[in-house]
């Protein structure tokens, strides 16, 4: 008799395909005209605490990596002059219309651009953002290269995510949605540690957020 093998839930399960940047182009045009309302309630908490400790930053210019549909723009102080990056062009004309209808002048300029290969000088930012974005993106670490490369030495790096959680029910529920990841435009069971190396993790600071927890707040100060 052949001898059996126990595997963990985790062990056992099929690992979900990569994102592609077309497939996360894809998905993003699906949800583009739903954005706001079917993910802007619940990620609003979050949100705000990124937007909150960049406001207290001095003047600067801030570079907003996957603004989407430009929740947050209305939100920054008018001392931070922003720029914002996305893959989706669908989400970038939406994010423009609400520039042109709020007047948000503070706003410099919106641009489809991939976030693993930035068309921006070196060192030309005080600060960055990414919100929601390191589990949407193909390659996190090298997102994180080209944010630490585009932002001034001592300047500040935000990330706003959902990170896999602790073993426990939602856990679960997180793997049992890996397989859909490319029609979420999301990885449900993205881990901290593929964005964050060793030595930025022990750097970074981690803030919950509500809901309950389900995203984190992480401060870098790029060095």
């Amino acid at each position: 008799m052949p001898a059996t093998v126990d595997r963990s839930p985790d062990q056992a399960r099929t690992p979900a395909k990569p994102l592609d940047a077309e497939a996360v182009k894809a998905a993003y045009r699906r949800w583009a005209r739903i954005y706001d309302a079917a993910f802007g309630l619940v990620s609003g908490p979050a949100r705000r605490r990124a937007i909150a400790a960049l406001n207290a930053l001095p003047d600067g210019r801030v570079l907003e990596v996957g603004v989407g549909t430009g929740l947050a723009l209305p939100h920054y102080r008018r001392g931070l002059r922003v720029v914002g990056i996305d893959l989706s062009p669908e989400m970038l004309a939406l994010a423009r219309d609400k520039v042109a209808r709020d007047r948000l002048d503070h706003v410099e300029a919106l641009i489809e651009m991939d976030a693993e290969a930035m068309d921006l000088p070196d060192g030309a930012f005080d600060a960055a953002v990414a919100m929601f974005v390191a589990s949407v993106v193909p390659n996190p670490r090298r997102m994180m290269a080209e944010i630490r490369r585009v932002v001034r030495p001592g300047g500040a790096i935000l990330l706003v995510n959902h990170f896999l959680a602790p073993p426990g029910i939602r856990r679960g529920i997180e793997r049992m949605m890996a397989p859909f990841s490319r029609a979420l435009g999301w990885h449900p069971d993205f881990a901290i540690e593929a964005v964050l190396s060793p030595g930025e993790r022990e750097r970074a600071s981690l803030t919950p957020c509500p809901p309950l927890g389900l995203f984190t707040l992480v401060g870098l100060t790029n060095d």
